[in-house]
């Protein structure tokens, strides 16, 4: 069977990647103007989230389906994709350290916290904060170069055309089309009655010269996260109002000033980044089989957590094309139903 998937960022490569390991031919288009939320997030895989120390939707599914996903990749594609982080985060008084440490007491917690982390060079390299501690089983994941050196692999074996899909006159031969489009995918008249929506997020990166290296995921008014090239990721802002996906100043100017709240060491903003995040307004994947047009299918709103989502929804959404297994009800686009499809 002939695939036709539009759209190669993270949702997109890890559903083609899939589907070719099952041995079918798969082509992708993608418009290469067009700047892909993966080609700027941090790839953060982190369990424990919000303000309020929530555990992350089915996250006891989500990490070993991403650890091994990625692994596969990491040996098919030659890079090194998935990068092993403590996390430290920042308690701000005694309300929130009581908060944390009710947590503890909750079986289906206790793995994934750390009351006593190890702070590495992070007195060396920041401002004093009232608490800290740390998130275990978090990762980074270098989405950039999976999505470059798949789209580099793609290239080499000319199943990669950088375009624009006309909606009106979907390229012939192919026996499903897979729409992994981003927040763009409200212009796409098949699933425009989806409650697409976009966050705008920016973020920086910079250098700390000859500082102490941080070997952490640091979250404290803004996220640090260790690059491999060195510097750091630093970020990232979040918008719903928005005109194109470009960087603005504004938001550089704001995530300094959190910055330079957080770190004791001078740096150097070496590049601003930005891009839009697909979001869905009830945060949760939008899969499934368009109702009228079965050869048409959706793999979108990852939102913030793609790094960690994506496995799990490739796998899933790949059930459902090849076994015919339907996606979960927390998940489907079938849960609009009611919305109406063009």
């Amino acid at each position: 069977m002939d695939y036709l998937i539009i759209g190669q960022g993270l949702a997109g490569t890890l559903i083609g990647y899939r589907l070719e390991q099952a041995g079918h031919r798969v082509h992708y288009a993608d418009a290469a103007e067009q700047t892909a939320a993966s080609s700027v997030a941090a790839g953060v895989i982190n369990p424990i989230t919000g303000r309020r120390f929530v555990r992350s939707w089915r996250i006891d599914e989500l990490l070993p389906e991403a650890r091994e996903l990625y692994a596969q990749l990491e040996n098919t594609l030659g890079v090194r994709l998935w990068h092993d982080l403590p996390l430290i985060r920042t308690l701000f008084n005694r309300g929130e350290q009581n908060d944390w440490l009710s947590r503890g007491g909750d079986p289906g917690y206790a793995q994934y916290l750390d009351d006593t982390p190890n702070l590495g060079s992070l007195p060396e390299l920041t401002y004093p904060a009232f608490s800290y501690v740390g998130v275990r089983q978090t990762a980074r994941v270098d989405l950039r170069r999976l999505v470059q050196t798949f789209r580099s692999r793609i290239l080499a074996t000319g199943r990669f055309t950088a375009s624009v899909i006309d909606y009106g006159a979907l390229p012939p031969g192919y026996d499903r089309y897979i729409f992994c489009e981003g927040w763009r995918a409200r212009y796409n008249p098949y699933f425009n009655y989806l409650p697409h929506g976009g966050t705008k997020g920016e973020a920086l990166l910079v250098d700390t010269g000859d500082a102490p290296v941080l070997k952490r995921m640091f979250k404290h008014r803004v996220f640090l996260v260790p690059q491999i090239e060195g510097g750091y990721w630093v970020g990232a802002s979040s918008s719903n109002a928005f005109t194109d996906d470009g960087p603005t100043g504004a938001t550089a100017t704001f995530l300094e000033d959190r910055l330079r709240e957080v770190l004791r060491v001078p740096y150097t903003v070496t590049a601003h980044l930005a891009a839009v995040r697909p979001t869905v307004r009830d945060r949760r994947m939008l899969l499934g089989r368009h109702p009228q047009h079965p050869e048409l299918y959706i793999f979108n709103g990852l939102g913030t957590k793609g790094a960690s989502l994506a496995p799990l929804g490739s796998k899933w959404l790949y059930d459902l094309l090849e076994r015919g297994i339907p996606v979960p009800a927390e998940v489907s686009i079938d849960r609009f139903s009611d919305q109406g499809a063009g």
